[in-house]
């Protein structure tokens, strides 16, 4: 199998699961955080908005970090600045959460070898909207 191929079935995997929490979701229509969250949520994802901030997005709840879900996202699509995905990717690790999608311009290489050094999978390279098609 190919690196390609890996990357595509790993993809469809994290497509498969139905709890997403997204750090660095946004109130503003046009930052890609709110765009995730949204599409996510209107193909009947359960979907945790996650940003230090806090307050509401489409009505739910921010939560100021990973650690205050209700529950543990099976995959967490990350949002943010490199350095702050660098973080985020520690704290998945600390709270056990297995899977990280690193959304183009939050990718750092810092940060993928450390989810690969601690057993994350992780997903870099491609957006998550690009997969809308498949979240139904």
């Amino acid at each position: 199998m190919t690196a390609g191929e890996s990357m595509e079935a790993l993809i469809a995997e994290f497509i498969n699961q139905r709890v997403w929490a997204i750090v660095g979701a946004s109130g503003d229509p046009e930052k890609f955080g709110h765009k995730i969250f949204v599409a996510l949520k209107g193909a009947g994802y359960t979907v945790y908005p996650v940003n230090p901030k806090g307050g509401e997005i489409a009505g739910d709840k921010v939560y100021p970090s990973l650690a205050d879900l209700p529950v543990k996202p099976a995959v967490v699509d990350i949002v943010v600045p490199p350095a702050v995905a660098e973080e985020i990717a520690r704290e998945c690790a600390e709270l056990g959460l297995r899977r990280v999608w690193l959304q183009p311009g939050a990718e750092s290489q810092a940060a993928i070898r450390y989810c690969r050094e601690n057993g994350i999978e992780v997903v870099h390279g491609d957006c998550a909207m690009r997969r809308r098609r498949r979240w139904d």
